[in-house]
């Protein structure tokens, strides 16, 4: 072991017990991480760096898992240590922030309570000692009103706060070494970037060393000094990150990084461009082309919204009285046109998914007008409304959710072609396989079910069975958010290799500002349940006007380690709340208009 190193890992191996055979799935790996050292393991789903990290903590369930090799901690092999003295270890040498902070915070107690009992049990404090510890803890990780704050439970926090009162957990009893395994994945691109500063300046501070787990090489050049790049259970390169980056010398390190979608890579072209897709072995990645221009703007919009308020009243007291509204729809107005992607950005709580879904009538929209095809969407009755959704269908963030797990995929897709008797039994057949070809999958796969396919593939059944009814309109609901990066890459060429086909317009709702840039006509950005600037996507991403917008830009992780010293000091509050009283009448906005078709709120 490396004498300077606060971790050193040797021969790292972990097996599972799977149907009675142990499986390999992290082989032989070796590792240091130096006092203040940031260390990025990377990879994408099943690469087992999150695996390596459970090891490192002795997280995995010992009936099931075998770990091998050495895990010097400190100076000790934490491999030999009894399970009591590993206790102490966990929270106190080394502390884990996990990707879903409301899996680790305990929903029956508040967080005060939760940051304080690591104080109590590692630090041997009293019960006001540790209650001030971890007032300055919050008020550390940038919590506001940290004193008020101290009784909330974590249902009160929105899921940037809930990360930032995670890390303060982690770091409350002052740990050699912090884990971080995708604490920024689910959490939208400002949000990602304040914790990421965060986590610089708590290091900075104490000294702290940090192994973080990740596959968005963006906040890999931000935050490492030395990269790990892990395939199938390996590690197949590491190394400085500017030397990773700039010199990579395995296939899959090059593939990797040439998936990564660069902001500002569309600067000069008129059309969406497809994703370059890399070929592992190889490193080779194909040339991106540009989808053809099918928009006609002369013609009537397929889909007309406006005016769109959606309101959800919220009521307390015993006779359930309305003593407010959450207006997360305000007043939105857009069209949309055949073979045009408008994509809606914004962070979680500004109302984007709310459009989505109050144009399908998922959630009954309270005013406005929402125009399919020359009729009004919110006046149908319900068989009229059934009639409607073969023109207009939905693509989830999670397809696993929207997928019955009961029901075989081709079941799952041919569902809507026969509820809309649109055919016969052999014809929905024979409609299941085309599809399958066409989101290219195996039309042999139609009898297997959800959980026996990945992600990625998950995800392109959801696009089959929304293409089952030939709909004019897709809703995409950050549909590509939770998928790798080279998962995610191919998963948008299917959508615009299908909007060319078919002349599908899409609704694509997102917070990936890189993901947006490429595959849009226009963009809407949305704030507190309000469009602030809406355009076509050069005038938005090259010469951005409202403030907010500015923001969301500056905020986007780019994959350059020269990076790395970066902070944006972006403000830290919370996105402001939009509930308001019974009675509130919301102000008229103004817009100008800066370059044609460049729409900002004044």
């Amino acid at each position: 072991m490396e004498t300077s190193a606060v971790l050193s890992v040797e021969d790292l191996t972990t097996s599972f017990l799977v149907d009675g055979q142990w499986r390999t799935v992290v082989r032989n790996i070796s590792f240091d991480v130096k006092p203040g050292e940031t260390v990025a393991i990377v990879g994408e789903s099943g690469s087992g760096k999150s695996v390596t990290s459970l090891s490192i903590m002795r997280l995995l369930a010992r009936e099931q898992s075998r770990v091998e090799g050495r895990i010097w901690l400190n100076g000790r092999d934490i491999l030999a240590l009894p399970e009591k003295d590993m206790q102490t270890v966990r929270g106190n040498e080394a502390a884990m922030i996990f990707q879903e902070p409301m899996t680790s915070l305990n929903p029956i107690f508040t967080i005060g309570r939760q940051i304080s009992e690591v104080l109590t049990r590692h630090k041997g404090m009293t019960k006001a000692e540790a209650r001030a510890e971890t007032i300055r803890m919050l008020e550390k990780v940038r919590i506001p009103n940290a004193t008020n704050r101290f009784d909330d439970y974590p249902h009160q926090f929105s899921g940037g706060m809930r990360q930032r009162v995670m890390i303060a957990m982690a770091l409350a009893s002052r740990p050699n070494l912090l884990i971080a395994d995708e604490p920024t994945t689910a959490l939208d691109v400002t949000i990602q970037g304040q914790i990421l500063d965060l986590i610089k300046e708590l290091q900075e501070e104490d000294g702290m060393s940090v192994l973080f787990i990740t596959h968005d090489m963006g906040v890999v050049a931000e935050i490492a000094d030395r990269t790990i790049v892990m395939l199938r259970g390996d590690v197949v390169e590491q190394g400085g990150t500017a030397n990773v980056f700039h010199r990579g010398q395995h296939p899959y390190t090059r593939a990797l990084l040439a998936a990564v979608p660069k902001l500002g890579s569309m600067h000069g072209h008129a059309w969406p461009l497809r994703f370059p897709i890399v070929d592992i072995g190889s490193g080779e990645a194909s040339k991106p082309t540009e989808v053809a221009d099918t928009v006609d703007t002369r013609q009537t919009p397929v889909l007309s919204v406006k005016n769109l308020v959606t309101r959800f009243a919220i009521r307390s007291g015993l006779f359930g009285r309305q003593t407010g509204a959450v207006h997360a729809v305000e007043n939105v107005s857009f069209d949309l046109f055949q073979g045009e992607t408008l994509s809606i950005v914004g962070e979680s709580g500004c109302g984007k998914s709310t459009t989505g879904r109050s144009i399908t009538r998922l959630v009954e929209p309270y005013s406005g007008e929402v125009q399919l095809d020359g009729y009004n969407v919110l006046r149908l009755d319900q068989p009229s409304l059934r009639a409607m959704r073969r023109s207009v269908q939905m693509i989830f963030q999670d397809p696993f959710s929207s997928l019955n797990p009961r029901m075989t995929v081709g079941a799952a897709i041919a569902e809507p072609f026969l509820k809309h008797r649109l055919g016969t039994r052999q014809q929905a057949q024979d409609k299941v396989a085309d599809l399958l070809r066409k989101v290219g999958l195996d039309p042999e796969m139609m009898d297997r079910y959800p959980h026996e396919f990945s992600g990625g593939q998950r995800q392109r059944i959801a696009i089959a069975r929304a293409l089952a009814l030939n709909p004019k309109v897709i809703v995409a609901d950050e549909s590509v958010s939770a998928l790798d990066v080279s998962i995610k890459a191919q998963v948008c060429n299917l959508l615009m290799d299908l909007q060319e086909e078919f002349n599908i317009a899409f609704l694509f709702i997102s917070h990936d500002m890189a993901v947006v840039e490429r595959i849009s006509h226009r963009v809407a950005v949305m704030y507190l349940g309000e469009i602030v600037e809406i355009g076509p996507r050069a005038a938005i991403f090259d010469n951005p006007q409202h403030a907010y917008t500015k923001k969301l830009m500056a905020a986007v992780p780019v994959p350059d380690p020269e990076r790395r010293g970066l902070r944006r000091s972006a403000a830290i509050d919370e996105l402001k709340s939009p509930v308001r009283p019974v009675g509130y009448v919301p102000p008229q906005r103004e817009y100008r208009e800066v370059t044609p078709g460049h729409f900002v709120q004044m």
